[in-house]
């Protein structure tokens, strides 16, 4: 590849889903955890999984009977459950609470926990909705690279008679979402490079057998911009660490290539053209600033793989459109320099239509879509015109293309003057009162105590509920049968929280299968698939709603069972709603519109939905707003904007409610310490917040800005199966008490009780409404 104008490569993908087309990498993980599958079944699978992959990969369109495909397949972004566990597990990241295990027990102690101790920490990568274990680092500790895995899968794809190409998370991204538990980031980082170049010089000895080894090596921590305290270290040759550390790669005979995703890396893009590797990748679709950076590729001797087609959302790329970008590209960078190439791993995007045809979505709204199998078609075919024009052998997929982008810009279902006009029109935006008003108001009307205890929502979501469900969606049981059921289990709901003694009670939703779900199926402008699962983390997979067109409410979609679950008692029954952020978030949203507008015309229908509750006498609503950090944008200059449209679709859904209903919302897996601000600014009555495992110090973060309005600080941790007892939540009380006065302080779990089993949440619960007592009586 050293001479690009002979040894080529014209397309390129960052990564490919693993979880199989029938999720059968989640099935045999299930199993194999659950002690019913062995190891060699295990891998067997997974060795079935990776050819099977490389095939799609390598013969990815078929053109008058000739097959073309991808000029490399994909190496290492196969993980059992993550690939930055992966790479700390290559180089020895092993905390010393698991020194002791090796193999997969040892891997997946550090994912899951073990009788040793517990599992690492697990957050978001970047701004997707795709975890990763964060690797925890210590000067104590020693690292020792190896690549046999890695090398063991090269050989594979060669013996199967692909070339292969080795994806690699970069040193810097790597370290950068690591946690460093004791000693010196400088010092830490010495010890990780030695062992990071080390499992280097493990790869590069694949050269051996006449291969050229190349590794993309994926570096998204670059688009946050220049870091001193890692990039700007100096390396024993003079120069930035990010020059000495590629250029020490390069020498070790491999063929490297630097991606970056999500964003721009303007900054970092100069310094890596300082650099010996090969080649740059770059992110055109969420980076447009990437553009200015093209003269400088132009006067290096970079090859530039261009990420043009969209590896985050599955809408059928406008080919057109993405050739006038490349045309684009080249009139600065030579086109014999120029890769094609999705803009990040396909591993966010489901796996295949394949099997849709019989499913939920329309034959014209599935014509729209596009896959990680669909992908690699358009980036072959992109490939092929880019380079040769339309000829008569690309012309019939082409024209496909063409028709499809048509059909969706002027379907009827992408286009709803009334909803673009009721946006367009918004009036009330924001409250009649402020909070003081607001809240005086509601304690009067409410009558709650000091200290108010309640939950967030959902109960146990057992098994006899779940098959209730399935079978009244298949029609299998009866509208009146199904009904009965779900009645039954919100009576018991009730009745436990009136005899643990809960002051505002919730209905336990058990008419929901997911908190975004749930609504996007009555919401105009949703489809949902019947496979397009794509992986979470592990085994973990989510099938997230799709958002082709306008947005609307066309009824009530919850007022009935929360008017029932109130006519079955005295005290306040909470309604419960997701808020907007949080469904556009979680959902793969439409390219065609602006993620504001789409929010705001979801906003409107759960502003409807707050008033047909509030007019139906429902007292409290609340409004999660679970994954609204989840969308901040990776660059700094850019959040003012987000938190702009974001908080103020949140305040279009609320501002109907009257002074006396009181809102809440609730927010999860978030720091809030940079975005207190913008929380303050939501105007929620009452915000619940994730702090069990935090204790006292995140709420001093409210404490800090003189926070008026109330809060839930969540005082034990749902995430665990444990039981806790009264004296520790008296002592997390305590705690909270420290901070905030009693009359701002509600108490409540830290999250909902979905995935908990009744045997734990009924003794929690109880605990947690005994300490209250024990607290106010002081």
């Amino acid at each position: 590849m050293s001479n690009p104008q002979t040894n080529f490569p014209r397309t390129n993908i960052l990564g490919f889903p693993r979880i199989g087309q029938n999720r059968e990498l989640k099935k045999v993980l299930e199993a194999y955890w659950a002690g019913k599958a062995s190891e060699s079944e295990l891998q067997s699978t997974a060795k079935d999984l990776r050819a099977k992959h490389w095939k799609l990969q390598a013969g990815a369109l078929q053109i008058n009977g000739n097959t073309k495909g991808l000029d490399f397949v994909c190496v290492n972004d196969f993980s059992f459950y993550d690939n930055v566990l992966d790479l700390a597990y290559a180089l020895g990241a092993k905390p010393k609470r698991f020194e002791n295990l090796d193999g997969l027990e040892g891997y997946f102690a550090l994912a899951r926990g073990h009788k040793s101790g517990v599992a690492c920490e697990m957050t978001k990568w970047f701004n997707t909705n795709y975890h990763y274990v964060v690797p925890e680092l210590s000067i104590d500790d020693s690292y020792r690279a190896d690549a046999s895995g890695i090398i063991a899968q090269y050989k594979e794809a060669l013996a199967l008679g692909y070339k292969p190409k080795i994806n690699l998370i970069g040193l810097f991204t790597f370290f950068a979402l690591s946690k460093i538990q004791k000693g010196e980031p400088a010092e830490v980082f010495k010890k990780v490079k030695s062992a990071y170049l080390d499992l280097i010089d493990e790869l590069a000895t694949l050269k051996s057998g006449g291969n050229e080894v190349i590794i993309e090596f994926s570096e998204p921590i670059f688009v946050r911009g220049f870091d001193a305290g890692i990039f700007g270290l100096e390396c024993s040759k003079g120069g930035s660490a990010i020059k000495c550390i590629y250029d020490s790669i390069t020498e070790k005979g491999i063929t490297a290539i630097v991606s970056t995703f999500f964003e721009h890396s303007k900054e970092l893009t100069e310094i890596l053209l300082d650099t010996k590797i090969y080649g740059i990748g770059l992110d055109f679709l969420t980076g447009a600033k990437n553009f200015d950076s093209l003269e400088a590729i132009a006067k290096s001797d970079k090859v530039l793989f261009a990420g043009v087609i969209d590896g985050r959302n599955i809408w059928v790329a406008n080919l057109e459109s993405k050739l006038s970008t490349l045309e684009q590209i080249a009139k600065i960078v030579p086109k014999e320099r120029i890769v094609v190439s999705s803009s990040c791993s396909l591993l966010h995007t489901p796996f295949s239509k394949e099997g849709e045809e019989s499913g939920k979505i329309p034959s014209e709204i599935l014509s729209w879509l596009s896959f990680a199998r669909e992908k690699l078609s358009e980036i072959v075919l992109l490939n092929e015109v880019f380079r040769n024009g339309v000829t008569s052998e690309t012309k019939s997929a082409w024209e496909q293309n063409k028709e499809a982008n048509l059909s969706r810009a002027k379907s009827t279902k992408t286009n709803n003057p009334k909803i673009r006009e009721r946006v367009e029109k918004i009036a009330k935006k924001e409250r009649d009162s402020e909070f003081k008003k607001r809240i005086a108001i509601q304690r009067e009307v409410l009558g709650y105590p000091d200290l108010a205890t309640t939950t967030i929502g959902s109960f146990p979501q057992t098994p006899e509920l779940r098959a209730l469900r399935l079978g009244y969606k298949k029609g299998e049981i009866s509208p009146s049968e199904y009904e009965k059921g779900i009645k039954e289990y919100i009576i018991d709901c009730v009745r436990f929280q009136e005899e643990v003694g809960l002051d505002v009670l919730v209905h336990g939703e058990p008419e929901r299968n997911d908190m975004v779900e749930y609504f996007g199926e009555q919401m105009e402008g949703f489809v949902f698939s019947k496979n397009a699962w794509v992986q979470s983390y592990g085994s973990r997979c989510v099938k997230p709603p799709i958002i082709y067109g306008d947005v609307a409410r066309p009824k009530a979609m919850t007022v009935e069972w929360i008017t029932y679950a109130q006519s079955l008692t005295s005290k306040i029954m909470k309604g419960m709603l997701t808020g907007p952020v949080t469904i556009l978030n979680w959902s793969f949203v439409r390219d065609d519109l602006s993620r504001e507008a789409v929010c705001k015309q979801i906003a409107l229908g759960i502003a409807d939905e707050i008033n047909d509750l509030q007019n139906a006498g429902v007292k409290i609503i609340q409004v999660d707003e679970a994954a609204f950090k989840e969308g901040y944008p990776l660059r700094a200059e850019n959040i003012k904007e987000y938190e702009r449209w974001a908080l103020e679709s949140f305040k279009i859904s609320t501002a109907v409610a009257k002074d006396a209903t009181q809102i809440h919302t609730h927010m999860c897996y978030s720091e809030f310490n940079d975005i207190i601000k913008t929380i303050e600014a939501l105007d929620a009555d009452v915000i619940s917040i994730e702090t069990a495992r935090s204790g006292n110090e995140l709420l001093k973060v409210f404490k800090s800005v003189g926070y008026a309005n109330e809060v839930g600080p969540g005082v034990y941790d749902i995430h665990s199966p444990r039981i806790p007892s009264v004296e520790e939540i008296v002592a997390q009380i305590k705690a909270l008490l420290e901070v905030l006065p009693k009359e701002q302080l509600w108490i409540n779990p830290d999250c909902g009780l979905k995935t908990r089993k009744w045997e734990e949440v009924k003794p929690s619960l109880k605990n947690m409404v005994e300490a209250v007592k024990v607290v106010r009586k002081g």
